[in-house]
This record gives C-alpha cells, sequence and structure tokens, in this order.
C-alpha cells in the first residue's frame, strides 16, 4: 500500500505565506504525477497544481503566478509554495500521487488525509 502524509497547513493572514509538503511512503516503484488538490465547503474538489516524474507542471488559473509545485523524487515528496494568499484559497489540501506499486503492476491513484489552510485577517 502507499501512504501519503501531508503537513504545513494553518491559519496565515491575507498576502501571507505557507508551504504544504506531502511524503509518499510505502510499497512503491515508480511515481509519475505528483498533485495538489482542494475542496472549499460546498464546492467540488479542484486541481491546484500537478508536476511529472519530468518536472513539467501545470497550475490552476487561479493560482498562477502565486503558487509554485516542486516534488523531491529522492524523497518521494511534493511540495506546494503558497504565496499572496487570499481569502478565496481557503480550502482543505489534498494531495495526489500516480504511482505503481511494482514494476509490473497498473498505475494506482493514491490521497493524502488532507490539512486544512485557512486566509483570514
Amino acid at each position: 500500500q502507499v501512504q501519503l502524509v501531508e503537513s504545513g497547513g494553518g491559519l496565515v493572514q491575507p498576502g501571507g505565506s505557507l508551504r504544504l509538503s506531502c511524503a509518499a511512503s510505502g510499497s512503491i516503484f515508480s511515481i509519475s504525477t505528483m498533485a495538489w488538490y482542494r475542496q472549499a465547503p460546498g464546492k467540488q474538489r479542484e486541481l491546484v497544481a500537478s508536476i511529472g516524474s519530468g518536472g513539467n507542471t501545470n497550475y490552476a488559473t487561479s493560482v498562477k503566478g502565486r503558487f509554485t509545485i516542486s516534488r523531491d523524487n529522492a524523497e518521494n515528496t511534493v511540495y506546494l509554495q503558497m504565496n499572496s494568499l487570499k481569502a478565496e484559497d481557503t480550502a482543505v489540501y489534498y494531495c495526489n500521487v500516480a504511482a505503481r506499486q511494482w514494476r509490473w503492476g497498473s498505475v494506482g491513484s493514491y490521497w493524502g488525509q488532507g490539512t486544512q489552510v485557512t486566509v483570514s485577517s
């Protein structure tokens, strides 16, 4: 099984910064895409940013220029640096990875437990 442990959420004032981390562990042969999603109260879960195994990135329009996704392949960890935070960024943030548990296995999708980010004065 693959476990994801997230950290770094919390309460921050508008304009502030936070850095989220998500470490994958367990039976992992390889990880392809790593991503962050978020879900605000009463809204659907949405993709915030993703990063491929080669480092190619993709961002939601609402966070472009403010958020940066990165990964450490040696540590199976993905990060989300969030700057210039706004009240509308308030949500539970979830880490997601696409991983193979063995060389010839299928790619599975795994989720973290979520971490709360609250932007408020």
